[in-house]
């Protein structure tokens, strides 16, 4: 049983119901750079990954980080130990949240909120386990390897573009993380990922 996985599933799932109409809550748990550069309050650099801004938000973080997270636990498992996958992703939240942080850190009109860095870490370390492996996008089947090639490439862009609510950079810092923290804990990994990529039927 992913024990590890189940307790963080329920704990964003708990706290963002509770968050959902709660604006105190929201307020005190938020990615709010003022806090964390006047107050001290580090905690927030973790706890904005527990709330979500709607619903539709939290389902599409908690079905990503469940199908691919019940893989990468068992990976963490063998590799560090009991609490492997628990550190991995608190590695998640921190490093992909980090360059947003530093950019607004003075910025009081700046918020950030959702898991969705901590899953792209989750995900893109799946990736590299199974690249060929088939996945449901919008109910399009397709390699996981192909849909990490689109979601980089419409994460670039749309940051870019700067527009919308969505902390997009933190989606590539996230996946960045999980693909190269995955490699320095086991470098087998490596030469795995690239002799799968040229073996599209296995």
């Amino acid at each position: 049983m992913p024990i590890t996985l189940l307790i963080i599933l329920a704990a964003t799932c708990i706290v963002s119901f509770m968050a959902f109409n709660n604006r105190r809550l929201i307020d005190d748990l938020i990615l709010w750079p003022p806090a964390i550069e006047r107050k001290k309050e580090y905690y927030r650099l973790v706890t904005y990954g527990l709330i979500h801004a709607d619903g539709m938000h939290l389902l599409f973080n908690m079905l990503t980080l469940y199908f691919f997270g019940r893989t990468m636990e068992g990976f963490y498992s063998l590799t560090l130990g009991t609490f492997g996958f628990g550190l991995f992703y608190l590695g998640g939240l921190i490093v992909s949240i980090l360059p947003t942080y530093l950019k607004n850190r003075r910025n009081s009109n700046y918020h950030s909120l959702g898991a969705s860095g901590a899953v792209s870490a989750v995900l893109f370390g799946y990736v590299l386990l199974a690249p060929w492996t088939r996945i449901l996008v919008f109910f399009i089947p397709m390699p996981a390897i192909i849909y990490a090639v689109l979601y980089v490439g419409y994460s670039i862009y749309m940051d870019q573009r700067g527009q919308g609510n969505v902390n997009h950079s933190a989606h590539l810092w996230g996946a960045a993380y999980g693909a190269v923290f995955t490699v320095l804990v086991d470098p087998a990994v490596l030469p795995h990922f690239l002799g799968s990529l040229s073996q599209p039927g296995m």
